[in-house]
């Protein structure tokens, strides 16, 4: 009588789990198949990076009835033209990629295309002959990021009574190709072609990392005796710019204006120590727009809209105390 006590309780545990189990696949999912997404992600080059990762990761869960096949590419092309290449293959319902540059996506495209996966990207974008091949874009407006910064700093120039002085502009750029560079680029070279009296004296890549940043910065110091404006394309470059720039024996935010891109909390620490003048924002956390693209399309509605951007903004040393604590990364 105890051994069939113990199996019907056994039986009744069992019961029990497999209910509890299936409550949850249910609550996470409203029992529908999870969608499928594959993300072939740039890295984690940065603050900034690991910020927009961590937005896709804690979007796309089961809980909001997702499968995510993430790939970090590690600043290779070859690498996420693989990682799509293997989504195809398991037959993902969307691709989202973060293009470490803007060419030599086609093919691979196609290829996505034939297997009638769409493809959304994120971030960086793309250069191709038939922009058909990807449904839309999300992300920063990266030329008027650079054209605020430049904005900035002309206002502020006036605020030091410095507008009329001879300005010498050192420029951070980012990986050479990437869309954030092409944008931030341009806008700067805009800036000094409005402004006679601002000269650009050197202009080199420290590929949107920390390290390279501080190297690229300890050559331009040792070349050139007067530097008035670091414009550095991301905050990570910008810091080791900062080390740079202190091993030198010159105050940052001081004897050299910093204007910074991407605005993560350290930027603003940064701010409020006086290192950094400036920080234009790249909004990092696109997981929560793409949700919203995925879901409208898997209840039919089309989307309309090619470029679709986050809302960014323009900081400083003036606001940067007061808007630390609303920063999500």
């Amino acid at each position: 009588m105890k051994k069939i006590l113990g199996f019907a309780g056994a039986v009744l545990m069992a019961s029990l789990a497999f209910m509890g189990c299936n409550e949850k696949k249910s609550a996470a999912n409203s029992g529908k198949k999870l969608i499928k997404v594959g993300y072939a992600q740039v890295g984690a080059e940065s603050d900034w990076r690991l910020a927009n990762t961590e937005s896709f990761k804690s979007t796309f869960t089961p809980e909001n009835g997702y499968e995510l096949i993430f790939v970090d590419a590690q600043q290779k092309q070859e690498n996420q033209i693989k990682a799509i290449r293997d989504f195809i293959q398991q037959e993902v319902d969307y691709i989202v990629v973060a293009p470490v540059v803007e060419t030599g996506w086609e093919t691979v495209l196609q290829e996505a295309r034939n297997a009638s996966i769409p493809v959304i990207l994120s971030d960086r974008e793309m250069k191709l002959s038939d922009e058909s091949l990807y449904l839309c874009w999300v992300g920063g407006n990266f030329l008027k990021e650079g054209q605020d910064a430049v904005a900035w700093l002309d206002a502020y120039l006036k605020k030091l009574g410095r507008d009329g002085e001879d300005i010498n502009i050192v420029d951070l750029q980012g990986t050479i190709g990437a869309s954030a560079q092409i944008g931030r680029t341009q806008g700067l070279e805009e800036g000094i072609a409005a402004h006679p009296n601002w000269h650009l004296i050197a202009q080199q890549t420290g590929e949107f990392t920390q390290s390279k940043g501080q190297e690229v910065m300890e050559s331009m110091l040792k070349q050139f005796d007067k530097i008035d404006v670091v414009y550095s394309e991301n905050d990570n470059m910008t810091f080791g710019a900062i080390d740079a720039i202190k091993a030198a024996g010159k105050v940052p935010g001081k004897d050299i204006i910093i204007i910074t891109f991407d605005a993560v909390k350290e930027a603003f620490n940064r701010m409020i120590a006086g290192e950094i003048n400036c920080a234009a924002e790249c909004n990092p956390l696109h997981g929560p727009r793409v949700d919203e693209i995925i879901k409208n399309l898997e209840s039919g509605t089309s989307v309309t809209q090619k470029k679709q951007y986050v809302t960014e903004g323009v900081f400083d040393q003036d606001n940067a105390q007061a808007v630390l604590p609303t920063r999500q990364y």
